[in-house]
This record gives C-alpha cells, structure tokens and sequence, in this order.
C-alpha cells in the first residue's frame, strides 16, 4: 500500500475522524431534539385557547358580533352551571 502514497492513519487522522463522528452524532441528535419539541409544541398549541377561559372567549365571540345578547346570556348562564364562568 505504500505506493499509492497511503501511510496509514497517523495520529492526527485518527482524532480529527473521532472529533469529527463525536460532532456529526451531537448534531443528528441535537436535531432530532429541535424537532421532535418544535412537533410538540405545534400539537399544543393547535388545540389550545391561550390559557382563556371560555367565558372570555364568549366575550371576545360578543363583542365581535358573532353572537347576540339573547345568545350570549344563555351560553354564558350554561358556562356558570357548568362551572367554567
């Protein structure tokens, strides 16, 4: 093999091969990670209110015109019995 010009793995080779599968490994790793919470966090928030509990939403719902006082009242007086208001 001499004649090729390969020496053999020196020293140096040899670190900067396992530096260098140490970082490619972090890396898949750490990517896998950034994923799989950007994923999670995704499904949070895609089932979510935003921490607004639901007579706010009604309110805000009133307040916008998509619903009208009668409507409005009732929901709400449903929301109190049930204990979210």
């Amino acid at each position: 093999m001499h004649g090729w010009g390969y020496e053999g793995m020196s020293g140096w080779t040899f670190g900067f091969t396992t530096v260098g599968m140490v970082l490619l490994w972090v890396l898949v790793i750490l990517a896998i990670a950034a994923l799989t919470r950007y994923l999670l966090k995704e499904s949070r928030s895609a089932g979510s209110t935003g921490g607004r509990t639901p007579a706010t939403v009604l309110s805000e719902r009133f307040a916008r015109g998509e619903v009208d006082t009668k409507e409005y009242r009732e929901r709400l007086e449903a929301l109190r019995e049930a204990g979210h208001g």
